[in-house]
């Protein structure tokens, strides 16, 4: 068993759908791995949105709803990434043995989604035309940090699988239960006045 290659098809889809952002593939695992990077690409835009300082605060609270249940969405992901993952697991045979990991490979596979992001957009930053030399060579070093950064943890991720793999550590599924978008949780929602 195999984990899809994370990075290429974090890069990949970053990449097509800064040119078509409809655009989605894949099967089984793969597919949940994009479509939990496509909500992480679709936060991104939606954040850059609302942080502009020419939008209104009709606009600004659109976007907010927009964000909340995009990471709603995005946490679902990654709950479904690692129950698909610990599916696999049963299926071939492996219980769970070892010292209990407390970040699961959909966490991980969460935060290498968002420094693909940071690449792809640091990148942009070293190729605008109507920067200085110091704008560029800022992005330069930071883009360094981000490669860095990502080759360890994917490293870390492909530790983490292997120690599974071979019962030296497991993990558990864990359950995000967020609460700000249940009308029944939060408070704001459910002590409203009536419109």
């Amino acid at each position: 068993m195999q984990l899809p290659e994370i990075l290429r098809i974090h890069d990949e889809f970053t990449e097509r759908w800064h040119r078509d952002p409809n655009e989605r593939s894949g099967a089984g695992l793969e597919a949940l791995v994009i479509e939990q990077h496509r909500q992480n690409f679709a936060l991104w835009h939606e954040e850059d949105r609302a942080r502009s300082p020419h939008v209104s605060a009709d606009l600004i609270a659109q976007t907010k709803r927009a964000i909340d249940a995009l990471n709603q969405v995005r946490n679902d992901l990654v709950e479904a990434i690692d129950r698909e993952l610990l599916e696999q697991l049963r299926t071939a045979g492996v219980s769970a043995g070892g010292e209990l990991h407390s970040e699961t490979p959909g966490m991980i596979i969460d935060r290498l989604s968002i420094l693909s992001l940071k690449i792809f957009h640091t990148r942009e930053q070293i190729a605008r035309p109507d920067v200085s030399p110091g704008h560029i060579a800022r992005n330069q070093k930071r883009l360094q940090v981000l490669l860095s950064q990502r080759r360890d943890l994917s490293e870390c991720l492909a530790a983490l699988w292997r120690d599974v793999e071979g019962g030296a550590r497991h993990f558990k599924l864990y359950r995000q239960l967020k609460m700000y978008n249940d009308p029944e949780l939060n408070p704001e929602i459910y002590g409203a006045p009536p419109a």
